[in-house]
């Protein structure tokens, strides 16, 4: 009993939200007279990455949501049960307690700093728009998870029922951050040091790179949005010149070796010793598709066996994406009588036996420093294909971009430019010859490419509306749009939950955002 009234009053603090009757808890515990800012800085940066990247099934199942990966035991969320471990409120506890408010933090203390004599006053500004930029990529995230939000009133310490602010009204606000922060930067200058900036190491002109490429991911985002399509070309338009050019200028933050500083999914998939997760077969067949039925567990014992085997009519492999043997280990062979490696991946929301199908990659799972992605080449490219089939004016076409984005993930992966020629010149990849129409071609490779990267894979989904996701197999509801509030929002802040809910439409799973409109 008293761990849960120990919970529940922290929940307060982060979420800024509580009755008059514990006001005495209203102190700020992270006082910045006390935590230099570029240390909160480092901390929210590390914050950030690490709630996007994670894989912690209580913390992060946008993997599962769009059929990367999928469950071995504990199936309820592989089935879009998103209540039962309260997810919702760990993505809203981490990015407003954990980010924002020590962005927030970080920002205040900068500002009220005196630049001395001698010293490089672009420095500090360089400084405070670096913290803008990541302030906009996380109140963006927000919305994009739940739609109205506390946002103006948010990280008031004082106020402590927040009002929700309407997505598409925080959206524009952002956007007006953003372009202002990118106005701030100067690359003549540097900003904070190496030691405190895990992402870039102070280089000015990456940031300048990730506000922009920042810039035209939300642009096309609203694209889709009547009210908001002069916006949108503006902020497409202006950021194309100057967005991530090559994966060297990737917005990555750098993991290290040992505990605490590793990539999450490493905890998750070899530091807790767990088999929790296997590849999915939607994933699997679309990267290697083969004309004979998939080999199903059509008896229910979940195990492959003779009896399921009698289901397969022998065939032959399509194709094999370069980036498979990056993505997937080959601990199954499927199929001896083909010779080569042959994927097997697990039914969304079964209880899969982890012995009998494809795992995650050593190279992902088993790797304590492999990088945390918040932007990539790659995904700008297909960004850039997006605005050339959307009318704006980026330059180049959208076969070209189409072609970069995938070259980029498969050398960002590992793989050839060999590999990625051959890969491009299938008629089933190729952008000339692939299947159905823009949004299709490039919804598809785009989910390939941003595997491992669930959130991202998502928010791509909900705009193009591929690739097609099969029903999972005991679904509680339809593939989530959006995240449901938080319970302790409903609790404690209740007239404001109550208010943003009727606002949305109703605080469900299938209540779309203010930009996904189709």
């Amino acid at each position: 009993m008293m761990k849960n009234i120990i919970y529940i009053l922290l929940t307060i603090l982060v979420t800024v939200s509580c009755s008059s009757d514990i006001e005495d808890l209203n102190e700020n515990v992270k006082d910045p007279i006390n935590v230099p800012g570029a240390a909160l800085f480092t901390s929210a940066q590390k914050s950030l990455v690490d709630q996007m990247v994670s894989t912690n099934v209580n913390r992060n199942i946008f993997r599962l949501i769009m059929q990367q990966w999928t469950a071995t035991t504990y199936t309820d969320e592989s089935n879009y049960d998103i209540v039962t471990r309260t997810i919702p409120e760990s993505q809203w506890d981490a990015l407003y307690k954990d980010v924002l408010k020590d962005l927030d933090e970080a920002y205040t203390v900068i500002n009220e700093q005196d630049v001395l004599p001698g010293e490089d006053p672009q420095v500090k500004a360089n400084q405070l728009a670096i913290i803008e930029i990541l302030s906009v990529y996380t109140f963006s995230t927000l919305v994009d998870t739940f739609g109205d939000i506390p946002y103006s009133e948010a990280l008031d310490i004082e106020n402590l029922l927040p009002k929700y602010d309407n997505d598409q009204e925080i959206y524009t606000s952002l956007i007006t951050r953003l372009n202002n922060a990118i106005n701030d930067l100067d690359e003549g200058s540097s900003s904070f040091p190496a030691s405190q900036d895990n992402m870039y190491l102070g280089d000015v002109s990456k940031w300048i790179k990730f506000a922009n490429s920042l810039k035209l991911r939300m642009g096309i985002t609203i694209s889709d949005v009547s009210s908001l399509s002069t916006l949108a070309r503006t902020m497409i338009e202006e950021a194309a010149p100057n967005v991530i050019s090559s994966n060297e200028y990737n917005a990555t933050l750098k993991y290290l070796s040992s505990t605490p500083n590793t990539n999450p999914v490493y905890v998750d998939l070899t530091l807790s010793g767990r088999n929790d997760y296997v590849v999915t077969n939607t994933v699997v067949e679309a990267m290697q598709p083969r004309d004979y039925e998939r080999i199903e567990d059509t008896n229910g014992d979940g195990t492959i066996d003779e009896s399921d085997r009698e289901t397969v009519v022998p065939g032959s492999i399509e194709y094999t994406d370069p980036r498979m043997k990056f993505y997937f280990e080959d601990n199954i062979d499927a199929d001896p009588s083909i010779e080569q490696i042959v994927y097997l991946g697990g039914t969304p929301g079964s209880n899969n036996s982890f012995s009998n199908f494809t795992h995650i990659s050593p190279g992902i799972g088993n790797n304590p420093t492999l990088e945390g992605i918040l932007m990539d080449y790659s995904e700008v490219e297909f960004l850039l294909a997006e605005a050339v089939e959307r009318g704006f004016a980026v330059g180049g076409t959208a076969e070209e971009h189409y072609n970069n984005a995938v070259t980029a993930s498969i050398e960002y992966w590992g793989g050839t430019s060999a590999e990625a020629s051959a890969h491009l010149a299938l008629p089933a990849i190729a952008y000339a010859t692939a299947s159905g129409d823009w949004k299709e071609k490039i919804g598809n490779q785009k989910w390939i490419a941003l595997y491992n990267r669930g959130f991202e894979s998502w928010n791509s989904w909900k705009l193009l509306d591929f690739p097609t996701l099969p029903a999972p197999t005991d679904p509680v509801s339809e593939t989530p749009v959006r995240y449901t509030y938080p319970i302790v929002e409903q609790t404690l802040n209740g007239d404001s939950y109550n208010a943003a809910a009727s606002a949305i439409g109703g605080d469900a799973v299938t209540t779309r955002i203010f930009w996904d409109v189709n």
